[in-house]
């Protein structure tokens, strides 16, 4: 089974947010089929400088198998954008799977995807995203957090980890662990295993 993995993109998104996981999913071209998209197709600036071009614009009607939700200083701007959360909320209800890296979850919860749902978040950045929400059980302590179809990881690099599992739930252990070994990458399998918990209460 074939399923389209959207990539979706913003000013000043994180790199590694969408090109790590991206990496991961990539080793399996006829199981996922990977798509750049944003609010219009065209090249989008990352938070490092380097630009990914969209290939698909929100207003074009695809409905996507998995959504990847990067973060980074780009969701400072666009967490109220209604036509952006509102894509977003649309094609979740539509989706197998929604993913979000780093604060990216910010953007899920804006979006009402996390209602009533535990979720988690950079944890650099825990408080200030925690603090703009509520009905979201942030969890503190959690490289990355599955509830349902929605994965939530962690900053930055956790969202490989989030990637792995995400392909293991789809195309077994097999793959997940070929993943790793193809990128060289030592994986954290367990999503409670995080040396970058927030302070606080570690729920």
């Amino acid at each position: 089974m074939m399923r389209t993995l959207a990539a979706v993109l913003f000013p000043d998104f994180e790199m590694l947010d969408i090109y790590g996981p991206l990496e991961m999913f990539s080793f399996f071209r006829d199981d996922f089929e990977i798509r750049t998209v944003a609010l219009e197709k065209g090249p989008v600036k990352s938070s490092g400088g380097p630009s990914t071009l969209a290939e698909d614009a929100m207003d074009d009607g695809r409905q996507y198998d998995i959504l990847l939700v990067p973060g980074g200083r780009g969701t400072r701007n666009i967490h109220d954008d209604a036509t952006f959360l509102n894509w977003l909320k649309s094609q979740s209800e539509g989706a197998e799977y929604t993913t979000s890296v780093c604060t990216g979850s910010l953007l899920l919860a804006k979006a009402g995807i996390l209602e009533d749902r535990r979720a988690t978040t950079n944890k650099l950045a825990f408080d200030w995203v925690a603090d703009q929400t509520s009905g979201v059980d942030w969890q503190r302590h959690a490289r990355w957090v599955q509830d349902g179809s929605i994965y939530t990881s962690s900053g930055v690099s956790a969202g490989m980890d989030m990637a792995l599992a995400v392909i293991e739930d789809c195309l077994g252990p097999k793959a997940a662990a070929d993943a790793a070994n193809y990128a060289e990458y030592v994986r954290n399998p367990d999503p409670n295993n995080d040396p970058f918990a927030a302070p606080g209460d570690k729920t």
